[in-house]
Order: C-alpha cells, then structure tokens, then sequence
C-alpha cells in the first residue's frame, strides 16, 4: 500500500467504520456484508468495498467481513494501536471536559499534561493530573514525549501559542480555537471549530423551516405553540 494516495474523504469515512464496527463488536456480530453495513451507516455498499478495498478489501465474496478482524485492521491503519500522548493548553470549560473525557484512553489517547496561565489554577487535579502555569511548558515537553497538542484557548492567544508548540517539536495540533494556524508543512492542524458546525446547523434549520414555512415565526418570535400550551 505504500505509496498509493489515499483521498481525504476515504481517511475522513474511515473513523465512522470504526465507531459501526466497535458497536458490532459490543453485540456480539461476527460477520457482516457491505450491504448490511451499508444500511446501518447511510454509505452505499460500493462505497464501503471501494474504501475498504483501498487498504486490500478484507472481505471474502459470499462471506462479508470479519467483524473483529477488520476492527482491528482499520484501528492499524488510524494508528490506534499505538499510544500518544496529549497535552491540553487551555484548562477552562472545554479543556477540563477534555481531560474529563475515558473514550480517548480506550482509543491510545492519553492526556498527560494540563496547562494554563491562570495562577488560580495552578495544582487543581483533574483524573489525577493537576493543572501547571504555562512557564512549565517547556520543560516538560523535554522531559516528555509529547505527540498531541490541544488548544483550547481564545482565539487571539492561540496562533503564537500553536507556534510556541510547534518550535518545541510537537507535530501535531488539535486546534478549538476558531482562528486559522499558520505554521510548518510538518506540522498536522485538526481544527475543531464549534461555531462552525452550529453555522452549518443553522444552514439546514433554515432551509428547512423555509421550505415549511416556519422561518417567518422563528424570527419573530410568534411560532405557533404546541398543543396543550
């Protein structure tokens, strides 16, 4: 498979395989066809061989596939069995819910670091990390082996702070702060941006409530109320 280019929307299904495929595990399915699958995920089954088939396919004609085993296939090619390690630069709401969250241990992702620049802060534990100033930073990325950074700082702090990271070797950034990073071409930026998946909702809601004539209530505020109000 080396060399072969995979396109990003093959890479981007590929996570949602492996979310079907776990539940699977979790009630016991051995095998399944790519038309079954299909069914569950919304993706054709064609799409599903092409994809799979980019990696070797996996699957035998009659039979389907392997459940466990192509679980564990496509965990090899996301590079889920490895371990890495997280830092988190931000230790407000969002990024005391990211160190709160079990699911990345379960995936090889382990939060190892909690940083941020408020004093106030300082030594407060969370799962039995506690949280240090940002002066502490470099030393500790040189005292550890760091893979992921994630921001989760306000906008107009994160683009020196992203470069900050970036100088001390970390290569890759999962970036929250809605701002765009500038940084070098080995450095991988996985942006999370709130905001813009609400924007994306709201795109569809209104469509939808022009399509069934809703939107003239929803700005004023007059929307009809329901039954029993």
């Amino acid at each position: 498979m080396q060399g072969k280019e995979i396109s990003l929307a093959v890479i981007q299904r590929l996570p949602r395989y492996y979310r079907y495929l776990g539940e699977l595990l979790e009630n016991d399915v051995v095998r399944i066809s790519s038309k079954e699958l299909s069914e569950r995920m919304n993706v054709t089954a064609s799409q599903i061989r092409q994809d799979l088939n980019n990696f070797g396919g996996f699957g035998q004609q009659g039979y389907g596939y392997n459940v466990e085993y192509l679980y564990s296939e496509i965990a090899k090619i996301l590079g889920l069995d490895r371990r890495y390690n997280v830092i988190i630069i931000g230790a407000g709401n969002l990024g005391q819910a990211l160190a709160n969250y079990t699911d990345f241990e379960r995936r090889g992702f382990y939060i190892k670091g909690i940083f941020d620049v408020n004093p106030r802060l300082e030594g407060i534990s969370i799962r039995g990390i506690e949280i240090q100033l940002m002066d502490n930073l470099e030393d500790f990325v040189k005292k550890n082996k760091v893979h992921i950074a994630a921001l989760t700082i306000p906008k107009i702090k994160a683009p020196q702070t992203a470069k900050i990271v970036a100088e001390l070797g970390i290569k890759a950034i999962w970036n929250f702060a809605p701002v765009d990073l500038n940084l070098p071409s080995d450095v991988i930026v996985e942006n999370v941006h709130l905001a813009e998946s609400l924007m994306r909702i709201s795109y569809t809601l209104k469509d939808m409530e022009t399509e069934s004539g809703d939107e003239e209530d929803r700005k004023a505020g007059t929307a009809a109320p329901e039954d029993g109000q």
